[in-house]
């Protein structure tokens, strides 16, 4: 254990199997953190948004867990593949042989994989039961806990992540790209300066602008559009203007795209640091059916996201084959993702009957313009969880626990504790 900024820290770690199916069969490490400033308080898992996302780093006790260590031992885990836990990228990756032995050893990443882990580290600490936090993808996974150990857990809150039940993978990115569609209008009534910068940058960059990231990648119309994942915060949605207002720069050749603007870019761009994002991201909607790059599928029927509109509107979280071809960190993983995105046999994460006839007491908020995670769907979800209490709320994007996190915890805490969640609510603020 170690002490600093005014919480303990203390590192785990266990083993578990790669397939649980087969517990004496190859072990894989998962890591998870625990910060804490009282140590007779209860669990709370954090399970983190993704795929593919490793838990938050915190130098301090800021935002949600700072409300949250008032009340729990929080237990920050780093997903399989992810952090300090076995890691999964283009490197570890190719020590597993030829690409379908790496994507068979994908097939053993998604949801239900990760619930397993988590009970098995639950296990080792000796902990009967504990509460779970799941933001985004946390709440994909949080639907596959409370449909596979039910008895294991004692709350569920969940930010931005009532995952659909039943829905295929193109009906689901169909409402992604609606709710883009709508953001996208949004944001450039408020800037729509940017959208005549947005422009000149297509225009620039389709007529031989020759302008390369800071990893080598060149630019194209699509990378662009991928600035669009700024779109889905709060706050962070307005940091684009300002990645506009400094896209170009006069140079003794003409004008090019700037430094600053391309390492915004790159930043937004590069999977360097979360392979398993756009490996993994159709997965987590597949159930016994290949998801065949589904966002990639149904792009023709919103022609105002493909790269021949006049000016291409920003998209959000859709991969598609072409970042396997150029990123240079995906392009060694191009055929595994292929084999991926064909797999049919995928199983259920989710058991509806056991979520029909579920005990646990689940607080969701539903972010009512979601770009992400649709509303619309997520209600049917809602309505198809017993003992769930949905929250929509059109003051919060799909990052809201990052940007209002202690108001957003305290509101869920108090709809699974039978409390005023506006009072709750305000309690943070001081009012």
């Amino acid at each position: 254990m170690s002490h600093y900024r005014g919480m303990d820290v203390t590192e785990h770690r266990v083993e578990v199997p790669l397939d649980h199916t087969r517990p004496a069969g190859e072990k894989i490490s998962v890591f998870a953190r625990e910060i804490s400033t009282d140590s007779s308080l209860p669990w709370l898992l954090f399970l983190q948004g993704g795929p593919g996302g490793k838990s938050p780093r915190p130098g301090s006790l800021s935002g949600w867990l700072a409300e949250a260590v008032k009340h729990f031992r929080v237990l920050l885990l780093d997903q399989r593949g992810t952090g300090l836990s076995t890691p999964a990228n283009r490197q570890s990756l190719a020590l597993r042989g030829d690409f379908a032995a790496q994507a068979r050893y994908l097939e053993h990443f998604r949801a239900d994989s990760i619930v397993r882990d988590a009970e098995a580290l639950r296990e080792q600490l000796g902990i009967e039961k504990w509460s779970t936090l799941g933001q985004s993808y946390g709440g994909f996974c949080t639907l596959t806990y409370l449909s596979l150990f039910p008895q294991s857990l004692d709350r569920c809150l969940v930010t931005g992540g009532l995952a659909s039940l039943d829905a295929e993978p193109r009906e689901v990115y169909r409402a992604t790209y609606q709710r883009m569609a709508e953001r996208n209008a949004e944001y450039f009534s408020w800037y729509p300066q940017d959208f005549e910068v947005l422009g000149r940058i297509y225009e620039h960059v389709r007529h031989g602008g020759d302008e390369v990231l800071p990893n080598g990648q060149r630019v194209t119309v699509p990378l662009v559009q991928m600035l669009g994942m700024y779109l889905g915060g709060n706050s962070r949605v307005h940091l684009l203007h300002h990645v506009f207002e400094e896209a170009f720069i006069d140079t003794p050749g003409g004008q090019r795209l700037s430094d600053t603007f391309l390492d915004a870019l790159y930043t937004q761009s590069s999977f360097a640091a979360n392979p398993l994002y756009a490996l993994m991201h159709e997965s987590i909607y597949a159930q016994d059916a290949a998801t065949n790059f589904a966002a990639e599928a149904v792009l023709p029927e919103f022609p105002q996201f493909t790269a021949h509109a006049k000016t291409p509107l920003l998209t959000g979280e859709m991969i598609f084959r072409w970042h396997f071809a150029e990123d240079p960190a995906l392009r060694p993983l191009e055929d595994v993702a292929r084999i991926l995105a064909e797999h049919e046999h995928f199983g259920p994460l989710y058991d509806v009957e056991a979520l029909a006839s579920n005990t646990v007491p689940v607080a969701a908020a539903v972010y009512h313009d979601d770009v992400y995670v649709d509303r619309e769907l997520s209600l049917r979800t809602a309505s198809q969880v017993a003992n769930l209490q949905a929250w929509v709320t059109e003051d919060f994007h799909h990052d809201g626990l990052g940007d209002e996190g202690p108001a957003i915890f305290r509101r869920l805490l108090a709809m699974t504790n039978g409390e005023d969640p506006e009072a709750a609510a305000k309690g943070d603020s001081g009012s």
